[in-house]
């Protein structure tokens, strides 16, 4: 095959495979209902549904990235799928709600392994004059997970039942396995050692940090961060760290990191109250409340493709700039017309400009901090990014609804909608925040030769 056509096939089957797992970070969101009467759930353990798979997808990123790297990222990333594709099947048979949320843990550990692997494959594959373009591609199919993800839960349980989504991953996951191995190029980072003092540290931190932002607890928030120290202590004197800190001395490369966690804490957690609100303040029914938020979601479309062809040519910090000032305005604009009474149609607009800006400012990120790096470190560098990017919405969700809980309750249609304005106001400031970090990602820079050589 040519490389055009390798291109285009490592960027098919990677964006697919992410948005797999992404929609089933969001699809139980809309069956949690069905799910309680079906397996006599308690609250908290339908709690758990959603967040064992948050967990063990955000704390297990670096270490899938690391195997990538030695043992190859094509393999490491087929055997992510293939396990989510496993887990899929225990958690469409599950008995029990127990069998249920370890099956979703499980699940969450093989996404692990498809996110920042499908990143590092792609950024690989594709010659740097091309890269932004195909990040945008990727950010637009990718994109549609969290629009998507609760309208199709909504349509798979009022059809059918609960168990059918994720017994849909399963086909899916049948095709893409052979696909992978007989289309996507073989890639290595650096063929070290394990760092296993790396390893445990790093995802012994990245565990105790999002247990805490989870359950607001702060015991295991301090722990977090005294591993989260240890661990940059360990990585500085490692011969061949996990995660080379060096990478951190590229002004894109930080810059780009802290972006994307800001940008989405400010995005999931206003998403996360936006699906209430209209169905909890303007009374909407569930699948209803998810076409509601599709001019929203639209934009993570069909934004990213422009977006992501442009970056190439003025780079990212304009349309991340921008693209934050838009969605940060949109949340205030939202917070400030916010009623019970409200007429659905005031908020067409700045949901649409709130998606522009998301869909500009994700592959702007994502440009950054992939450009920033060599082929070699490309794993790495997707493991950081997608990390903290889950970190990010874990914190976003956790900071809005504390926001949430001292301004409003769920007692009235007018309670929630004081509680929710209140939210939408620090969903604004963290947006305004991942601006700020986007200021100081670098001006355009040119690509010398055939690979990147990396940005300052």
């Amino acid at each position: 095959m040519s490389e055009t056509s390798t291109s285009r096939w490592v960027l098919g089957l990677t964006a697919v495979a992410a948005l797999l797992v992404g929609l089933d970070a969001t699809v139980v969101s809309t069956a949690l209902t069905s799910i309680k009467a079906g397996l006599d759930a308690s609250g908290e353990q339908l709690e758990w549904m959603v967040n064992a798979y948050t967990l063990s997808f955000a704390v297990l990123m670096l270490t899938a990235a690391a195997l990538g790297d030695r043992f190859g990222r094509r393999r490491v990333f087929a055997a992510g799928l293939a396990i989510f594709g496993a887990a899929s099947v225990g958690c469409a048979v599950a008995p029990d709600a127990g069998w249920l949320i370890a099956a979703r843990a499980v699940q969450g550990a093989g996404a692990a392994a498809v996110m920042p692997l499908a990143l590092a494959l792609l950024g690989a594959a594709v010659p740097p004059a091309g890269r932004a373009k195909a990040l945008g591609a990727f950010t637009a199919v990718v994109g549609a997970s969290v629009p998507v993800g609760p309208l199709l839960g909504g349509a798979v349980v009022d059809g059918f039942s609960w168990r059918w989504i994720f017994w849909l991953n399963v086909p899916i996951v049948a095709v893409m396995i052979p696909a992978i191995a007989r289309l996507i190029p073989e890639s290595h980072g650096s063929r070290a050692r394990i760092d296993l003092p790396g390893l445990v540290l790093g995802t012994g931190a990245a565990f105790a940090l999002v247990f805490g932002l989870v359950r607001a607890a702060a015991v295991p928030l301090v722990a977090g961060g005294a591993l989260a120290v240890a661990f940059v202590a360990v990585e500085l004197r490692r011969a061949e760290p996990m995660l080379p800190m060096r990478l951190f001395r590229s002004r894109a490369f930080s810059a780009g990191n802290a972006s994307i966690f800001l940008l989405w804490a400010s995005t999931f957690g206003s998403l996360y109250y936006m699906a209430q609100f209209l169905q909890l303040g303007l009374g909407s029914r569930p699948l209803v409340a998810g076409l509601q938020l599709m001019p929203w979601g639209a934009m993570t479309i069909l934004v990213p493709r422009v977006a992501g062809a442009l970056i190439s040519r003025y780079g990212e910090r304009p349309f991340l700039v921008a693209g934050m000032a838009l969605h940060g305005a949109s949340m205030l604009w939202i917070a400030a017309v916010a009623a019970p009474d409200l007429e659905y149609w005031r908020m067409i607009v700045p949901l649409v400009l709130s998606g522009t800006g998301v869909a500009a400012g994700i592959p702007a990120t994502q440009s950054a901090v992939l450009g920033a790096v060599t082929p070699a470190d490309m794993g790495k560098a997707s493991g950081v990014y997608s990390t903290l990017r889950q970190l990010g919405g874990a914190f976003g969700v956790a900071s809005l609804v504390a926001a949430f809980s001292a301004g409003g309750g769920f007692t009235t249609p007018q309670q929630f909608t004081d509680g929710f304005t209140v939210a939408l106001t620090l969903s604004a400031v963290l947006a305004g925040a991942s601006l700020l970090s986007g200021v100081f990602l670098p001006g355009r820079s040119l690509v010398r030769g055939e690979l990147s050589v990396g940005r300052r």
